[in-house]
Parts: C-alpha cells; sequence; structure tokens
C-alpha cells in the first residue's frame, strides 16, 4: 500500500506540472505576473529593498521551476525507495526521471501557445530535483543514525 500511494503522489504531482506547463503564455504570465507584483509591493515597503519587477518576475518563475522539480525529485526517490530500490541507484533514478520529466515537460511546451521550451529551465528543474534528493538522503541518513544510536 504504501508503495502505491508512494506512486500516485508522484502521477499527482507529475500532472500537476502538466497541468502548469499546458496554460497558455498569457495565463501562465498573468498567474506569475500577480504573485510578483504582490511580493514586489511587500519588498518596497522595506526599508532599502529596491527590486526591478521585471528581474524579480524572471526570479520567481524560475525559483517555482526550481521548487517544482525539487519536490519531484524527493516523491520518485521515496517512491523507488519504497518499492525497494537500493539507496545509491533509486538515487540515479530519481534523478534521471526528473530530468527527463523536465525535457519532456519543456518540449510539450512548444506546443502551447505563447510558451516556448528552454534549455536553461531544464537546467534549472535538474538542479531542483538534485537538491532535493541531496536533501532526503541527507535526512535519510540522520534518520538512520539517530535510529541506529537510540538502539545502542
Amino acid at each position: 500500500m504504501h508503495k502505491k500511494l508512494s506512486w500516485l503522489a508522484v502521477i499527482l504531482w507529475m500532472g500537476l506540472i502538466f497541468f502548469f506547463s499546458h496554460q497558455p503564455g498569457d495565463e501562465s504570465a498573468a498567474l506569475s505576473g500577480g504573485i510578483t507584483r504582490w511580493i514586489h509591493t511587500v519588498l518596497t515597503a522595506l526599508p532599502l529593498i529596491d527590486f526591478e519587477i521585471g528581474i524579480l518576475h524572471t526570479l520567481i518563475r524560475k525559483s517555482a521551476h526550481f521548487f517544482v522539480y525539487l519536490i519531484l525529485g524527493v516523491l520518485v526517490l521515496h517512491a523507488l525507495l519504497a518499492s525497494r530500490v537500493t539507496l545509491f541507484r533509486a538515487s540515479v533514478y530519481a534523478w534521471f526521471i526528473a530530468t527527463a520529466y523536465a525535457a519532456t515537460d519543456e518540449y510539450h511546451q512548444t506546443f502551447i501557445p505563447g510558451r516556448v521550451g528552454d534549455v536553461m529551465d531544464v537546467v534549472i528543474d535538474s538542479l531542483g530535483a538534485m537538491t532535493g534528493i541531496l536533501i532526503y538522503l541527507l535526512v535519510y541518513r540522520i534518520w538512520r543514525w539517530r535510529k541506529q544510536r537510540n538502539r545502542s
């Protein structure tokens, strides 16, 4: 059951990524633009902080790529471990699956009006997945170390 739920989480997260990628360019820009304007309003209210809104918009969009694939990397790694794949192989496979999905997602965007596929987005997505996997591995190692220490 745990294995099935883990893979269901992966599929649902990939579906969410697909949903956002399938939005036409104007809808996608409106969503991220609204978030950008809100953050810009908050930041400019703080003393000594001055962000140009275009740079902030790019930063928010790229950060979203990174974070979404960080989560995907964690979910895929967890599902692979629940499927009894060894830790090293699961880590490599999780990164490969997330990166391959990022590449196909960017390709998919080339068919959506107002969207383009960007190799740099695949790189950002891949780094996000790798970061998520590394965080998962670090937490996993700490958890195992504490568990072994408590047995002693």
